[in-house]
């Protein structure tokens, strides 16, 4: 069952002089060079003139404060930087021809693919403790009196299709023994505060909120609470149009940007301290010391060996949305360029992790 609420208003995103608003990037979208196959090696040499269109904000914020971008720049890549990040935003920005990649979890690459768009993930980060320190818990409205996730039968669940709170939603339910009968799902897409507001307001009584956020939440509604979820939720990808992948010289880059990505996403780890206040604090708009609470709340990222793991667990949620959603059942090797796990891997030398966290 599922209810329509009014879109809350967005909140405004404060932005910063080096980042670019998507408006004006689409001239830099074409380029000559030539083609490259999804099979072929990736190139080392990026061409002069080549320019990436790049969503990424988080990454942005490490990359520009370890100094990495002058290493890309050093390279020839030149980035248009967009405050974009998430699937819906993103995907749109891809039909328009506005963005070549984009920060996301993992199911944005599955909407894309579901709805006639085509892109490639090229980069997938894990946490490295990942059920010690969630992406997500589950907000509950004021006054809501509910422990476990037994209590979420007949409740109202915000839930949004297409993105990775939709897909936790299912596997919460699943976890819990329950179906979507058992509850009234919301259809209410989580941008900015919405799901702050729609559980402040009783419009839901449950909500999936990002750990960072909880905080926030708690502080800003009186009698409100939280729950964890007991699932893992630590996937962390970049995916970008199949056709920026297929450029030779958007590839090159790809290569060069995918390096400084992961030596940012370390540096974060031994630097968390500087970029609670840069990215937190600065750009996100977070008290000093919800932000250093929020750095916290993150935990280590952890750069896997391989993607056979990170893989597995991305086909089992497609599985699980084709089922749950009427999706067609497609194997994710489609939606993944495995030619960037190595470059990763590379990148991060002794410190990519193994196992469990892979």
């Amino acid at each position: 069952m599922t209810d329509r609420v009014p879109t809350l208003r967005r909140a405004a995103i404060a932005g910063t002089t080096a980042i670019a608003t998507v408006v004006g990037l689409t001239a830099c979208g074409s380029s000559s060079h030539p083609s490259l196959s999804l099979t072929a090696a990736l190139p080392t040499t990026v061409p002069a003139g080549t320019v990436l269109r790049i969503g990424d904000p988080a990454a942005q914020i490490a990359i520009q404060a370890a100094g990495l971008d002058k290493e890309l720049a050093a390279e020839g890549v030149t980035i248009k930087w967009a405050n974009i990040s998430g699937g819906p935003d993103s995907i749109k920005a891809f039909r328009g021809d506005q963005l070549d990649c984009s920060a996301v979890a993992d199911i944005p690459s599955l909407f894309a693919h579901w709805t006639g768009t085509s892109t490639k993930i090229v980069f997938q980060s894990v946490t490295v403790d990942p059920l010690s320190y969630p992406v997500y818990e589950l907000g509950i409205a004021p006054g809501k009196d509910i422990k476990t996730l037994a209590d979420l039968k007949g409740k109202k669940i915000a839930y949004s299709a297409g993105q990775a709170q939709g897909a936790l939603v299912l596997r919460v339910l699943q976890k819990a023994g329950l179906t979507k009968k058992d509850v009234t799902l919301v259809d209410l897409p989580s941008t900015a505060s919405t799901y702050n507001q729609a559980l402040g307001s009783h419009a839901v009584d449950v909500a999936p909120l990002g750990t960072s956020t909880i905080v926030t939440y708690l502080d800003q509604y009186p009698g409100s609470s939280e729950i964890p979820t007991g699932i893992r939720d630590d996937a962390s990808n970049l995916y970008c149009l199949t056709s920026a992948v297929q450029n030779a010289g958007k590839a090159a880059a790809l290569r060069a940007y995918v390096t400084a990505r992961t030596k940012a996403l370390l540096w974060e780890n031994t630097h968390p301290a500087q970029y609670a206040q840069l990215y937190y604090e600065q750009n996100q708009g977070l008290s000093a010391a919800n932000a250093q609470h929020a750095v916290q709340l993150k935990g280590l990222t952890g750069i896997p060996a391989d993607w056979t793991n990170a893989d597995a667990r991305l086909q089992a949620t497609a599985d699980l949305l084709a089922q749950d959603q009427g999706n067609t059942k497609f194997n994710v090797s489609e939606v993944v360029d495995p030619r960037f796990a190595a470059v990763e891997a590379a990148a991060a030398g002794s410190d990519v992790v193994t196992g469990g966290a892979s």
